[in-house]
C-alpha cells in the first residue's frame, strides 16, 4: 500500500505514553481531574494485593498530582461516575461505557469450553441465585458473609474458589449485570442490585449490536494505546470482546476515522499494519516535531501502559514478569518490582514494601534495565522517583536493604 505514514520507533512510545497520561506536567489530583484521567485510559486494573498500595491507587498516583483515594471512592460510591466491572480483569471502569460492558453482561458466559459447566450449575443452584437476590432487594447492601448458602451442588475448583458457593453465584451475578459492588470497607465488598448502584438512565436504552459495541470499544482501545496493531486492540480495554473488530477496523479506515501507519525500528518496519485515531493525528505531528515532555514515574505491575507484555517487550524492550507466584530464591527482581519510566524508556525495576507500622518505606532492590547504565546519573533519578512515592504512600523515611544501583 501507497501513501502510508510512516512513524518511527520512538515516536510510537511517546504516543503509547502520552495517551496513558504518563507525560508532561499532571494535573492536581481532583474529581473532575481524575474522570478526565479516566476518559483517556478508560480502565484501571484491580487487584487486592497492598504491598505498597492497593494497585489501582498506584497506577492514578502515576497521574495525578497529590492523587487523593478520597477522589475516587467519591466518583465510585457518591457520584457513581465509575463503577466495577470487567475490562481487561476485574476493574474501575466509567458509567458511561456501560452500554459497552453491557454486551458482556447479556452474553456471557458465552461458548467458551467451561460455559455449559457454568449454566449447569447455574441451574442447578436457582434456589441460590433467587436467594441472594432477594435478600438484596430487602436488605441490601450486604457483604458475601451476610448471605447464606443454598446451594444443592457446590462449586467444584482447584483453585480457591472450590466449595464457595456463594462467592461465585454472587460474582456470576456480578458479570451479568444482576449486581454490583456498591461501597467498600477496605478490601471488604458490601454488594447490592445493580438497579440500585447505577441511575435508570444508564441502565435504560438501546442494547447496542456487536458491530456497534466493537466500533465503540475499538476506538476507546486504540485511543487509550496511542497506535496500535489489531492485536494490540483486541487485547487491550475490553480483551477479547471485540466481535468482527477486522470488519469494523476496515470501516474506521475506509471512513477515515483511523489511519493505517507503519512502525519503524532501525530502518526496518514492524509487523503491522498499525494505527492511529485521527484525532490523536496532531498530538502525533506534535511529537515529531520534537514537543514532548518526559516525566519519570515507578508503575504499578498492573498499569494498563504495560499490560500487554508482547506490546511492552516491542515498543520498551521491557520484558516484564511479575513474580508474586515465583518461589523467592527463583525471583530475579522482586515480590513486587515496580518498573521505573523515564521518559519514554524504561530503566529500573524497584521493589518497594511499605512498613506500615514503622512509618518507612523498604527498597528491598532496584535492578537497572539492560541498556541503562548504573552510573551518576541513574543514581538520582531512581532515588527521587522512590522519595516520591514514599512521600505519597506516607512514609517518613525510606530504607534501602537490597542493591541499590
Amino acid at each position: 500500500m501507497t501513501g502510508v505514514r510512516r512513524i518511527d520507533l520512538v515516536t510510537a512510545r511517546r504516543m503509547a505514553i502520552e495517551a496513558q497520561r504518563l507525560s508532561g506536567p499532571m494535573r492536581r489530583s481532583s474529581p473532575a481531574a481524575l474522570l478526565e484521567v479516566m476518559r483517556q485510559i478508560r480502565c484501571v486494573q484491580l487487584d487486592p494485593i497492598s504491598v505498597v498500595a492497593r494497585s489501582p491507587l498506584l497506577v492514578l498516583r502515576s497521574r495525578l498530582a497529590g492523587f487523593r483515594p478520597a477522589h475516587l471512592d467519591r466518583l465510585l460510591y457518591g457520584d457513581r461516575s465509575l463503577f466495577e466491572y470487567w475490562a481487561h480483569a476485574a476493574s474501575i471502569v466509567l458509567t458511561e461505557d456501560y452500554p459497552i460492558h453491557r454486551y458482556r453482561m447479556r452474553t456471557w458466559p458465552g461458548t467458551r469450553p467451561w460455559a455449559d459447566r457454568t449454566r449447569e450449575w447455574l441451574r442447578t443452584n436457582d434456589k441460590l441465585r433467587r436467594s441472594i437476590l432477594s435478600d438484596l432487594r430487602r436488605r441490601g447492601p450486604l457483604r458475601i458473609r451476610d448471605l447464606t448458602d443454598h446451594a444443592v451442588e457446590s462449586w467444584v475448583s482447584s483453585g480457591w474458589t472450590r466449595d464457595r458457593n456463594v462467592d461465585q453465584m454472587v460474582r456470576f451475578l456480578w458479570v451479568m449485570g444482576k449486581v454490583m459492588v456498591a461501597d467498600r470497607n477496605g478490601l471488604e465488598k458490601w454488594w447490592n442490585l445493580s438497579e440500585r448502584v447505577l441511575p435508570p438512565d444508564v441502565r435504560g436504552g438501546r442494547a447496542l449490536s456487536a458491530v456497534e459495541v466493537t466500533r465503540r470499544a475499538a476506538q476507546r482501545s486504540l485511543r487509550g494505546l496511542g497506535v496500535a496493531t489489531a492485536a494490540q486492540i483486541k487485547g487491550h480495554f475490553t480483551v477479547d470482546r471485540y466481535p468482527e473488530l477486522p470488519r469494523v477496523l476496515a470501516e474506521l479506515e475506509r471512513t477515515g476515522t483511523i489511519e493505517r501507519v507503519e512502525v519503524v525500528r532501525d530502518g526496518a518496519v514492524l509487523p503491522g499494519p498499525w494505527f492511529v485515531h485521527v484525532e490523536d493525528l496532531p498530538l502525533l505531528e506534535r511529537i515529531e516535531r520534537g514537543s514532548w515532555r518526559p516525566r519519570t514515574t515507578l508503575l504499578s505491575p498492573f498499569d494498563n501502559l504495560i499490560h500487554d507484555r508482547r506490546r511492552s517487550l516491542t515498543l520498551f524492550d521491557l520484558d516484564y514478569r511479575m513474580e508474586i507466584y515465583v518461589p523467592k530464591a527463583k525471583r530475579r527482581f522482586g515480590y513486587y518490582a515496580m518498573p521505573l519510566l523515564h521518559g519514554d524508556r524504561f530503566v529500573a525495576r524497584v521493589d518497594p514494601a511499605v512498613d506500615r507500622e514503622g512509618g518507612r518505606l523498604v527498597v528491598n532492590a532496584v535492578h537497572p534495565e539492560d541498556g541503562a547504565r548504573p552510573d551518576r546519573g541513574l543514581g538520582p533519578v531512581v532515588a527521587d522517583a522512590i522519595n516520591e512515592l514514599a512521600a505519597w504512600a506516607g512514609a517518613s523515611s525510606v530504607e534501602v536493604s537490597g542493591r541499590p544501583c
